[in-house]
């Protein structure tokens, strides 16, 4: 049996680059004070060498473990079928590994796994948190809270009093959704039908909001409940048609809700545009570009929002990062802008 080499220390480092191991050791975590071509000999020391810092005994010097736990307020089903979650993610990712930064993914099954993930947030594990789907109802915010962990949510905060100052990135959905609208409207569309997302959700409540903007005497036949899934559009669109078989348009609330209704517009022999047009709102290309026909809809960068949450949150973790968009090194909270891509199914 071959044995392994000792791990490369400290000293090891020190010897070989000449320096203290207090000048090691300042430069591996990142401390100030270090001239420049000391700490260039440090650096190459420790490539030559192989040396891996020891994270336990890092975190106690830095007070830093460099790593970020991601919550998303979802089952474990919604999470691995909708390309919403996986786009963000790798925003998300990709900035956190920029910054030699580990991505902690914790899941929320149900109302039970709360508890379990306040308990992982407060025991010191993790620099800070990322938390995102949440609806209006849930402890989640209050429990983080409770943690005393630096947060960015993704999506606007929406359950009171207590989201006052919190950190959190969106996009203008309500803006998007009278973009979407006035595009029906100006195909000379006049029943625009209108599947909402889980509206115990902001995002979902601010897209009605931009619907009823643009048609604010619209008939409430017209709204009918989803929840951002396939099969909740098609459900959404049967009962739209069943009690509103007159109508000429449908705006979904997200691109998998508009892909079911597409496909009971078809089961119902209506052709889409020439019948109903149909618009969406995401642009997630897996769905947009891939439905029968191809779907209009409002597009938001969501990999982009993954990723402003981690920077959010890195500058509220190191306030001596200049950063061009907050005032005073506090960060603060991103709304994103929206754009229309028409294709062919408006």
């Amino acid at each position: 049996m071959t044995e392994m080499a000792p791990r490369p220390t400290l000293e090891a480092v020190a010897a070989r680059a000449g320096v203290s191991r207090a000048t090691v050791s300042r430069v591996v975590n990142g401390a100030q004070g270090v001239r420049e071509s000391l700490a260039a000999r440090v650096r190459q020391a420790v490539e030559e060498l192989g040396y891996v810092p020891n994270q336990a005994a890092r975190s106690l010097v830095t007070r830093r473990h460099d790593a970020v736990a991601v919550v998303i307020a979802e089952p474990e089903t919604r999470i691995f079928a909708d390309p919403f979650f996986a786009l963000q993610l790798r925003g998300i990712s990709k900035e956190l590994t920029a910054h030699d930064c580990q991505l902690v993914l914790l899941l929320t099954e149900g109302r039970g796994d709360h508890a379990r993930v306040a308990r992982y947030l407060a025991g010191n594990h993790v620099d800070g948190a990322l938390v995102f789907s949440l609806h209006l109802d849930d402890p989640l915010p209050g429990l983080i809270r409770n943690a005393g962990v630096p947060t960015v949510f993704g999506g606007r905060p929406g359950w009171g009093e207590d989201d006052e100052g919190a950190l959190y990135v969106d996009s203008d959905n309500r803006g998007g959704a009278r973009t979407a609208v006035e595009h029906l409207v100006s195909l000379g569309r006049r029943r625009i039908a209108h599947i909402t997302g889980p509206l115990d959700q902001t995002s979902a409540v601010d897209r009605l909001e931009g619907y009823k903007d643009v048609l604010p005497k619209a008939d409430p036949a017209l709204i009918e409940p989803g929840d951002f899934t396939p099969a909740g559009g098609e459900r959404a669109m049967r009962a739209l048609l069943d009690r509103c078989p007159d109508l000429d348009a449908v705006f979904a609330a997200n691109d998998l809700s508009a892909s079911g209704a597409l496909r009971v517009l078809r089961e119902r022999g209506l052709r889409v545009p020439e019948d109903v047009a149909v618009a969406g709102f995401d642009d997630m290309l897996p769905v947009a570009e891939q439905t029968d026909p191809p779907l209009t809809t409002v597009r938001q960068d969501i990999e982009h929002m993954g990723l402003l949450m981690a920077r959010l949150l890195l500058r509220r973790l190191d306030r001596n990062r200049p950063d061009p968009d907050t005032e005073d090194g506090a960060p603060r909270s991103i709304v994103t802008t929206t754009t229309l891509v028409r294709r062919a199914s408006a």
